[in-house]
């Protein structure tokens, strides 16, 4: 099969497709052809080695956690799935951009009807990531809550989250987004010098709470709008974090197949929307991450295998 590989840390040039070995499934686990898998800014911090102590990589390394797929073997004792379901789910292996990937049957759940392959295999990392986040400042009617990088992966879906608490949500995008955040009742706000004052402004002068998805010194700017810190949840700033006492709740705070469940049927019935911002190819994953790490994504990006 063909699996996305690299040798070595680096730039996005030590990305390769190669032909290895089909995976075989063992006990517990289903071997899934893949039609969908997402891309994350992790996975590009975890080739250039920026995350070498917390996440090291062995060589040679695949990449990818998202996928959504059709399971077309499984090994014993597998619970809930046969060969022919349609399912998505995702891998701590590092191994969902590659045609088919071995799967443990409990990091999967059916693909609910009417769900997009491309939602489907996006949907893990930013997903649970997001309600997470949410879970972490724990926002309801009567709250103000500020999210950074709104329209991006995590962003993108916290915001609708923390509507659906009840919440009054600023979303800080850039103005070409701004219509997409209105029309899901969030209040945009453009970042960059002056953010300060425009979320003040936007606020009323009372923000309860602060999800910053993209790190870059929003855990202060919270501080600075009189956010407490238990309040503040940050998962790209962990030292600011530590610094203040906020949180740092992410993926693995709600990486389980009944959130990741729960955000399908969601999304199944329109309740929440996923942006793709494009798809590519396995063979031009390159080109993914070249966009990706522009940093100016609306939603997710998916390679189709």
């Amino acid at each position: 099969m063909r699996a996305v590989r690299f040798h070595e840390y680096g730039g996005i040039d030590v990305l390769r497709v190669e032909e290895v070995e089909r995976p075989v499934p063992g006990p517990g686990q289903v071997l899934v052809e893949v039609r969908a898998a997402g891309i994350q800014p992790g996975e590009a911090h975890i080739r250039t080695g920026a995350l070498h102590e917390r996440w090291p990589a062995a060589f040679p390394s695949g990449q990818g956690s998202d996928l959504a797929g059709v399971v077309v073997e499984a090994g014993a004792h597998v619970r809930g799935f046969a060969v022919g379901d349609e399912v998505l789910g995702f891998t701590h292996r590092r191994a969902s951009h590659a045609q088919f990937v071995v799967v443990d049957d409990v990091n999967l759940v059916s693909r609910p009807a009417g769900l997009a392959w491309d939602v489907a295999g996006a949907l893990y990392v930013a997903g649970t990531t997001a309600y997470a986040t949410v879970f972490a400042v724990d926002p309801g009617p009567g709250d103000t809550v500020v999210v950074s990088g709104a329209a991006g992966g995590v962003g993108s879906i916290a915001v609708q989250l923390a509507r659906r608490h009840g919440a009054t949500v600023i979303g800080l995008a850039s103005e070409r987004n701004h219509a997409w955040l209105q029309d899901r009742g969030v209040l945009p706000v453009e970042y960059g010098p002056g953010v300060a004052e425009r979320i003040r402004q936007a606020s009323g002068g009372r923000v309860d709470a602060f999800i910053d998805t993209f790190g870059d010194g929003y855990v202060a700017l919270a501080a600075e709008l009189g956010v407490r810190p238990e309040r503040i949840n940050t998962i790209r700033d962990w030292q600011a974090a530590a610094e203040i006492g906020a949180r740092t709740y992410g993926e693995g705070a709600a990486a389980c197949a009944v959130v990741l469940g729960e955000l399908a049927r969601l999304a199944a019935r329109g309740r929440l929307e996923v942006p793709i911002a494009r798809t590519y190819p396995l063979e031009q994953v390159r080109d993914a991450f070249r966009e990706l790490e522009q940093q100016h994504t609306h939603g997710k990006i998916v390679l189709r295998p």
